[in-house]
């Protein structure tokens, strides 16, 4: 009765209607809220606009325009070595971008650490234009997404070398390796590996990994300057690729045996004197082609191994002279053989009076001044005149055959 009663009365019966307005009300709201949720999930994937990506694209772009800036900077300022690139900066091939917009004189140092940080050289060869337009994946926010992007382009593989600096020892292979390594096409070891001589069995996948890595279009190079001489390298060279191209490098041989025996002077003092080596009989004036420091000279005989594996067209012959003389005409050559844009030239050398040879204004990775290690240059023993003419004529055979293989005259016998 009590029940009957309330609802009985007016005032009763309106809050009573007014409730049941507003949980209907609510109801509905959460009805309506359910379908557009829904719909949402249900329906095609929501694709990112070229809006989506204006801070992005905008960020990258503003990078590429300053980095272009400071390129076309250090190239009025330094030509020399414009072209060469640095291990902090993009080649030249990057250079196509759209002018900066909106950061004032005044924040040209901010600029600079916002948008330059220590990135990948990327080879000539590379396609930047293919690059530029490659998008930035969701995700990647931030000031610095651009940057991430290019780096994790530029980590690079270990290849097999393509091209080798196979001799001849005292012959100037460390300056011709420390002069090509400016190219940022050049990829090289540092030391000399000795496989194919010394360390041949344990295999090509430790070879590989002895080598920097390259990105693509860019080629790996070593120097051991011992394969020359050494009967088996050319086979074993071949086995890993017949393509492979090879650099020798010749001096005159008399002028090399003396260097090299200076070389061992300086680490064995008490060793014989440089006559007495030359000589198997000093009163008959046979010469002892069992030493090494004669027998390297002997490259015709040594040529005719490698041209057993290796066609002439893979083989080019520097001349250590002339490496001297004309280090960036020499150079030239070599970026001609490689197949290389020439970015080396006579700008990138100095003759250092006191060494006797020509030295880098800027080596690879340093924006310093490089010469050659103490080692380089020692002053060679006097050695007997009659010694000297000894020797010279008993090369002079097999350099005139050595000038008819390669079709080079090299001038030692004039």
């Amino acid at each position: 009765m009590a029940f009957s009663s309330v609802f009985l009365d007016p005032l009763s019966r309106s809050i009573f209607k007014k409730f049941v307005v507003m949980l209907c009300s609510l109801l509905i709201s959460l009805y309506f809220l359910y379908c557009l949720t829904d719909r949402s999930i249900m329906s095609s994937p929501v694709k990112a606009t070229a809006e989506d990506f204006g801070y992005l694209d905008s960020d990258f772009k503003q990078w590429q325009s300053v980095q272009r800036k400071i390129l076309l900077q250090k190239i009025i300022s330094q030509p020399e070595q414009g072209m060469a690139g640095r291990n902090s900066y993009f080649n030249s091939g990057f250079t196509r971008t759209n002018n900066i917009n909106g950061f004032p004189a005044d924040r040209k140092e901010e600029v600079h650490q916002h948008y330059f940080r220590p990135a990948p050289r990327m080879p000539s060869s590379t396609n930047f234009d293919a690059l530029a337009g490659t998008p930035i994946l969701p995700g990647d926010t931030g000031r610095n997404s651009g940057i991430s992007k290019i780096s994790l382009l530029g980590e690079g593989t270990r290849k097999l070398p393509q091209a080798l600096i196979i001799g001849v020892k005292k012959g100037g292979t460390r300056a011709l390796l420390e002069f090509i390594r400016v190219h940022p096409d050049i990829r090289a070891v540092g030391a000399e590996p000795h496989f194919f001589d010394r360390n041949y069995g344990n295999g090509l996948d430790w070879y590989r990994d002895l080598m920097p890595k390259t990105l693509e279009g860019q080629i790996t190079m070593e120097k051991t300057p011992s394969y020359f001489v050494t009967r088996e390298a050319p086979a074993r060279i071949s086995a890993m690729s017949r393509d492979t191209k090879l650099i020798v490098v010749v001096r005159d041989p008399v002028t090399r045996a003396i260097s090299d025996y200076t070389q061992t002077l300086s680490k064995k003092t008490d060793i014989p004197t440089f006559e007495s080596l030359t000589f198997k009989n000093r009163t008959t004036g046979l010469i002892d082609t069992s030493w090494s420091a004669i027998q390297i000279g002997i490259y015709a005989k040594h040529l005719e191994n490698w041209l057993q594996y290796f066609p002439m067209s893979q083989i080019l012959f520097v001349s250590g002279e002339r490496l001297i003389s004309d280090p960036a005409g020499e150079l030239g050559r070599v970026q001609d053989f490689l197949g290389l844009k020439r970015i080396i030239t006579d700008k990138h050398f100095y003759f250092n009076q006191t060494k006797g040879f020509p030295c880098l204004k800027k080596a690879e990775g340093s924006s310093k001044p490089h010469c050659l290690g103490k080692t380089k240059g020692r002053t060679h023993p006097n050695v007997n005149p009659e010694v000297v003419q000894r020797l010279r004529d008993f090369y002079r055979p097999f350099n005139m055959k050595f000038y008819q293989m390669t079709g080079h005259l090299f001038g030692w016998d004039d």
